[in-house]
């Protein structure tokens, strides 16, 4: 039986992409990360002064940029930067253990970025001369910050293409999955249970307002996919992963608008794009 083609939009081509990238391609990276663990930077740097912000403190911004690379020893810190019409766009948020302020390699006028305390938080700090100096010395340093700066290419990649391929149920749907993972404690039920993020950043990470994400939220909560409030919140990456590989399929083939995915969990009613 001959084979059949079908003409797709250049949206319907991304789609497919990304259907093929987490159906054949995650596998391959789970054994790549087993097969070559990565250096860790806090093996060659030093200790420093620790400096302790409080929730809402300003860490550094574009008026006064940042000339430090930051470790998180304690609370968690937004880094975002303004787009057109100065709106806030979430570069990302990071916790302990990791590592922001790498815009300090750069010119000043290269570096638009804001960073504020999202908690309580302490931080040690290198600046980058020291840190040029170390690599110098110690050049698996200089390869620790290299694998440490392409996993966050590849991260920025793919939010990319979920821009210009996903509508903004799918886009939300991928940023709760991807928090969850980084920040998200396993429940033996199958949920994730991780620390409260508001409604705002959500809407400044996938470049749309806090009302809308607000309306989406509410009716993934009212259909059993997460729950949510000022303590913390809990959802179930795997009905949503699911459900994501069905909206994209669907819109590989350009279905229309409205068509109803495949079923939700036992317990769960469905959910709407």
């Amino acid at each position: 039986m001959a084979s059949q083609t079908y003409l797709r939009s250049g949206s319907a081509i991304a789609n497919s992409k990304l259907e093929y990238l987490e159906t054949n391609m995650e596998p391959n990276r789970v054994a790549l990360r087993r097969l070559a663990p990565l250096e860790d930077p806090l093996e060659y740097l030093p200790c420093s002064q620790i400096a302790e912000y409080q929730k809402g403190q300003v860490i550094y911004n574009q008026s006064a940029p940042s000339t430090n690379i930051y470790l998180i020893l304690e609370g968690r810190v937004k880094v975002s930067c303004l787009a057109d019409r100065g709106r806030q766009v979430l570069v990302n948020i990071y916790q302990r253990e990791e590592f922001f302020g790498e815009s300090a390699f750069l010119h000043p006028a290269q570096r638009p970025e804001d960073a504020i305390a999202l908690e309580n938080t302490k931080l040690m700090s290198w600046t980058a001369s020291e840190v040029e100096g170390m690599v110098m010395r110690q050049p698996r340093l200089g390869v620790a910050f290299a694998q440490i700066m392409a996993q966050r290419t590849t991260e920025f990649t793919e939010r990319i293409e979920s821009f210009g391929a996903d509508n903004l149920a799918r886009r939300l749907v991928r940023c709760l999955i991807s928090l969850s993972a980084r920040m998200g404690t396993p429940q033996e039920d199958g949920s994730v249970k991780m620390v409260p993020v508001t409604h705002e950043l959500l809407a400044e990470d996938i470049g749309t307002s806090r009302e809308i994400v607000s309306q989406y939220m509410n009716q993934f909560r009212k259909q059993g996919y997460l729950q949510y409030s000022r303590k913390g919140m809990v959802l179930y990456p795997d009905a949503y992963d699911a459900w994501l590989r069905d909206a994209s399929r669907r819109a590989a083939n350009v279905l229309a608008p409205g068509e109803p995915t495949q079923p939700p969990p036992a317990g769960r009613q469905g959910l709407k794009e």
